[in-house]
């Protein structure tokens, strides 16, 4: 069975390179516009990492990490934060709200895959 992969950008086009790279590595894909819209989707059902910028109107990507970890169900779901922020006060920022991983805009799809790879939940 596919695993599940949310990936959380504000920018359409951004979601649907990554949801390539994703659905071509045989990963099933769940989109959210904002960390809002994408808490509204995180029903219950497994997903195995979560992909999110930071920067979003709504909610922003740390906000919506922080959300997530107060779920039950998504406690120990990976994150990866998929963002143009480099600076190091916000990468400490989204590694205490649970963020596992931080790759920086533009990325190779091939990097970002690799760190999909090493974190995806069996």
């Amino acid at each position: 069975m596919a695993k599940t992969i949310m990936i959380v950008d504000d920018s359409a086009s951004l979601r649907q390179v990554v949801g390539i790279a994703l659905k071509g590595a045989g990963y099933e894909v769940i989109e959210g516009r904002d960390g809002k819209d994408a808490l509204s989707k995180l029903t219950g059902q497994k997903v195995h990492l979560i992909i999110s910028d930071v920067n979003m109107p709504n909610m922003d990507g740390i906000s919506f990490v922080a959300a997530v970890k107060q779920i039950p169900a998504y406690k120990f779901t990976p994150v990866i934060m998929l963002t143009t922020e480099s600076d190091p006060a916000k990468k400490q920022q989204g590694q205490a709200a649970g963020a596992k991983a931080w790759v920086v805009k533009p990325f190779k799809p091939e990097i970002l895959l690799s760190a999909v790879q090493k974190l995806v939940l069996a």
